[in-house]
């Protein structure tokens, strides 16, 4: 099995930035996704961005394109997301998870997933 601890999350200010830490272990894929969900109080899981590890590859939520981006350390086994530009509807737990093959937008699809950790925007 693979085991995600998310790290970085906290209070900011809008306008301001953070950046979350995934770091990833246990057995590996040959082929896999790391992807970032967000989920706010009595709202559904929400995709926010994955990335395709051994391309690359990225996509974006309509709602951060722009302002946020994921990024990789292979070597270390640890993804993240810059989040700049935030906003107060980015406040929300934020989870990182991964699955086999492509990057999917659907929580359902991703095979592991962290614990979480609280981004709160302030106004």
């Amino acid at each position: 099995q693979v085991q995600l601890v998310e790290s970085g999350g906290g209070l900011v200010q809008a306008g301001g930035s953070l950046r979350l830490s995934c770091a990833a272990s246990g057995r590996t894929f040959s082929s896999y996704a790391m992807g970032w969900f967000r989920q706010a109080p009595g709202k559904e899981r929400e995709f926010v961005a994955a990335i395709s590890w051994s391309g690359g590859l990225t996509y974006y939520a309509k709602s951060v394109k722009g302002r946020f981006t994921i990024s990789r350390d292979s070597a270390k086994n640890m993804v993240y997301l810059q989040m700049n530009s935030l906003k107060p509807e980015d406040t929300a737990v934020y989870f990182c998870a991964t699955k086999r093959g492509v990057h999917s937008r659907v929580p359902g699809e991703y095979d592991y997933w962290g614990q979480g950790t609280q981004v709160t925007v302030s106004s």
